[in-house]
């Protein structure tokens, strides 16, 4: 219920009607105007403040610019010094066997077994898998009869011989008049052809034996052996295969060998090294990643000594002892090379610079000013370069120096740095 609802209806009428005062005191209109111009004087000062604060900043940027334009550039520079300590010189390399070769079949024929399996370690001269040969069988003892045939045929020929030798020194030797001169030169004929027949019988003998052995030779190969010791890393046979002789290109073969210790590593030298690694002994670390991962150790045994003219590198081979055949052939490895330290100079990369001609160096003289200098390159250990000219042990070398920089200008020196 509202609470007029309790009001009489007279004095309801008298509080709707009851008029308001629109009459207002004199001094809040002068109190408005002085609030106003307070805050207008308080907004001015604001804004010379901001102006006055902006034009001094303005002021000082401006100063400090032209004593930054004035002032030398900085530069960063290292010391160069002497390479006093060997480089490891770290390359990509890939493994292969010491010996590694595909075996075919000399004989012909059908596998009547194999032994040995990829993966199996094997001896030098053990049999791999077994081939019959029948055709090689028979013509062995084709072979043999006819030696026993020549054989019994020399027997012949050594009996008429002596029966020619001894007729014709009974007719040679009887009384002139008892013979006549032609029967004695008949029965000489004779004992001459009977020698003739006999040596051809010998010799039909010495044919029919080199038959016999070359078959004997070739039936040896029946057995399929190891030609050294390996490890085997294919086979392509299984029992009932017929193989043929040769190792044509349309002949397939019977096993792939390896021998993986020792184990060779070729290392392809870039130019700038390849004269310290011709010479066999340099010890070098072969590094594997992946689940073999480890370090080896082993040494330079042989070079190409000549470079290849595409890449500008020499191959090198690198012998290492693999008595647990850790490494297999064919992996990627890197190969650390222990060179020599040569007395030269040596400077981060980053004070190189390279122009139309050629390899320079900026030194800051001793009165502060840029000079450049040719180098030459001797030795490039990726960060760290050696260099046969150019700079002396003690140099300040710049650091990725700005080409706006000229030569006999002035510089500030930021910071000096050690080459290492």
């Amino acid at each position: 219920m509202s609470p007029h609802d309790h009001q009489p209806p007279d004095e309801i009428s008298r509080t709707e009607h009851q008029p308001v005062s629109t009459e207002f005191d004199p001094d809040t209109g002068r109190r408005v105007k002085r609030g106003a111009t307070v805050a207008g004087a308080v907004l001015l000062a604001l804004f010379l403040m901001v102006a006055a604060v902006r034009f001094f900043d303005a002021r000082a940027l401006a100063t400090a610019k032209e004593k930054q334009f004035a002032a030398p550039p900085g530069v960063d520079v290292v010391v160069a010094r002497a390479a006093k300590q060997g480089q490891d010189l770290v390359l990509p390399g890939q493994t292969a066997a010491w010996y590694e070769t595909t075996i075919y079949a000399r004989v012909s024929g059908y596998v009547a077994k194999w032994s040995v399996d990829i993966g199996d370690h094997v001896s030098k001269g053990q049999v791999l898998a077994t081939i019959e040969t029948p055709e090689l069988d028979a013509e062995l003892a084709a072979s043999k009869a006819q030696l026993q045939a020549s054989e019994a045929q020399v027997v012949a020929r050594k009996a008429e011989a002596e029966f020619g030798k001894t007729t014709n020194e009974r007719w040679r030797d009887s009384p002139k008049g008892v013979v006549s001169d032609q029967e004695r030169e008949a029965k000489n004929a004779d004992y001459k052809s009977a020698e003739a027949r006999l040596y051809a019988a010998n010799a039909q003998v010495a044919l029919d034996k080199s038959r016999v052995d070359q078959y004997r030779a070739m039936a040896e190969f029946k057995q399929v052996k190891a030609p050294f010791d390996g490890t085997i890393t294919e086979r392509k046979i299984d029992v009932g295969n017929l193989v043929t002789a040769g190792s044509a290109s349309t002949t397939t073969p019977l096993y792939r060998i390896s021998q993986t210790d020792p184990l060779r590593i070729f290392v392809d030298v870039p130019q700038s090294s390849a004269g310290e690694l011709m010479n066999a002994g340099v010890p070098a670390q072969i590094r594997a990643t992946g689940s073999v991962a480890g370090t080896f150790a082993g040494k330079t045994a042989r070079s190409a000594e000549s470079m290849n003219p595409q890449a500008r590198t020499m191959r090198v081979e690198v012998d290492m002892p693999n008595a647990t055949h850790a490494l297999l052939p064919g992996m990627y490895v890197n190969v650390a090379f222990a060179l020599r330290p040569r007395g030269l100079v040596e400077v981060p990369a980053a004070a190189l610079i390279f122009r139309a001609q050629g390899a320079q160096v900026a030194v800051v003289d001793p009165a502060g000013k840029i000079r450049y200098n040719d180098a030459v390159i001797a030795r490039d250990n990726g960060t760290l370069v050696e260099l046969a000219s150019g700079a002396q042990p003690g140099d300040r070398l710049v650091l990725n120096i700005s080409s706006q920089i000229q030569p006999g200008e002035a510089v500030t020196v930021n910071n000096t740095g050690d080459a290492r």
